[in-house]
């Protein structure tokens, strides 16, 4: 299916919209379709001037691929992102963890353990991101080799 959510949304984002095709990524709750603005584009104006479209695109694709679709553009070097999802997530914390999340909620870090929670995550991703691109990486070649194997039906 990767190939095919890719596919949709450079068939289906109109020419001029973005420099370049739209980067489309994806999990089992949300796609997010980004694109470079040309250099006199807002973030804003695009926005509000594209919000028809994107909805229509938008209801297209989340009745074809059963995950909700958010959007968002870079300008000038800043990304932004409009309307993605928040999704909960139930983990189990054992009690040492829960007080690294309590010490953020102490010191005004975070308002609850789910904000912190989040608040650990982006640190992670920000400090991380070579290590964590890498791992993506394998995982393609994982699914690539898993994709060429037998099946059992």
């Amino acid at each position: 299916m990767p190939a095919e959510i890719i596919a949709y949304f450079i068939d289906k984002v109109p020419e001029g919209w973005f420099e370049g095709d739209p980067v489309v990524e994806w999990d089992d709750e949300e796609i997010l379709c980004t694109g470079v603005l040309p250099p006199s584009g807002e973030a804003e104006t695009f926005r509000e001037s594209s919000r028809a479209e994107r909805m229509a695109i938008a209801a297209d694709a989340e009745s074809r691929f059963g995950r909700k679709v958010s959007w968002g553009v870079t300008s000038r070097g800043t990304t932004t992102l409009f309307t993605t999802q928040s999704t909960p997530v139930i983990s189990r914390l054992r009690f040492r963890e829960r007080a690294v999340l309590d010490t953020l909620i102490d010191a005004g870090v975070a308002r609850s353990r789910s904000e912190a929670l989040s608040w650990c995550v982006r640190l992670v991703g920000r400090h991380e991101g070579e290590w964590l691109d890498e791992l993506r990486e394998a995982l393609t070649g994982v699914e690539r080799v898993r994709g060429g194997g037998p099946t059992l039906v």
